[in-house]
């Protein structure tokens, strides 16, 4: 991308690395998308257990548990019924403090001038509006939201403040994505369509069913699904939403199986982020 410093190699979080062998949500290779699972595969029970005994993904707790009245010295402690909480340490906050940090070795001499340039108090952050300004200094010029979802893939945390070491990580990402965009913009309009979309998901090492990537279209689409095509923009919009999102799924699936079981709890902080950005 022009402007943009060479990064070191294998730097980043991951994105324009070669694809995986599989991408996450295709079907095993031996086995069409459409044909019948193999025996005992995903959610299949144990041998000799029928389904009806201890169900795979059971909820800790049923939806929409009865009411039941607290004691009068609990009143003001509790809400009504439904979810129980769950306890401080179930799932990480959202909202916790970011541990100061410093640029990695090596480090082009470039981002961190530009950093230090955004960081006018010397705190060691920046927060959303800095970061913008910094980032339009070379020529990407991204929403508030998108900046956002920047901040929170990188320091997950929704402070809407960086320092150096995750700065720095974005900055060279931003680099692949946009290198990634501009290989598959074919015709060179500054858009690219769901089939050029695809392909670029591919790329990254997702396979998404083609109802997804209608949707997804049609969210990112600045003019409302009217042009069935994404700007760079919410390219890396859309790209942050699917990446984080398979990202929290595959914290739950370890058995990479396309299945997950979540609490009610780490199914709202997983999904929120992404929409309240």
């Amino acid at each position: 991308m022009s402007g943009y410093p060479n990064q070191p190699p294998g730097y980043g979080y991951g994105y324009g690395a070669p694809p995986p062998s599989q991408p996450y949500g295709a079907p095993p290779p031996s086995q069409p998308h459409g044909a019948p699972p193999p025996p005992h595969s995903y959610a299949a029970p144990p041998h000799g257990q029928p389904y009806s005994a201890a169900p795979y993904a059971q909820p800790s707790a049923p939806y929409a548990a009865p009411y039941s009245k607290p004691p009068k010295d609990e009143s003001h402690s509790h809400g009504g019924g439904g979810y129980p909480a769950p306890p401080s340490s179930a799932y990480g906050s959202q909202f916790a403090s970011l541990v100061p940090s410093a640029f990695p070795p090596g480090t082009d001499p470039s981002v961190v001038a530009c950093f230090q340039l955004a960081d006018q108090d010397g705190s060691g952050f920046i927060d959303d509006k800095e970061m913008q300004r910094a980032l339009s200094s070379y020529d990407q010029s991204f929403s508030l939201r998108t900046v956002h979802l920047l901040m929170y893939h990188f320091t997950n945390t929704n402070v809407k403040k960086i320092g150096p070491k995750e700065f720095t990580s974005l900055f060279y990402s931003l680099q692949n994505w946009r290198s990634i965009f501009e290989r598959f913009d074919k015709d060179r309009s500054g858009k690219i369509d769901s089939t050029e979309l695809r392909d670029a998901l591919l790329n990254l090492g997702y396979a998404v069913s083609l109802v997804v990537l209608d949707l997804l279209v049609s969210k990112f689409d600045k003019t409302g699904g009217k042009s069935k095509a994404i700007e760079y923009d919410n390219f890396i919009e859309c790209c942050l939403t699917v990446k984080g999102l398979t990202d929290k799924f595959k914290e739950k699936d370890t058995a990479y199986s396309g299945s997950a079981s979540f609490t009610y709890e780490s199914f709202m902080l997983t999904v929120l982020p992404f929409l309240i950005a």
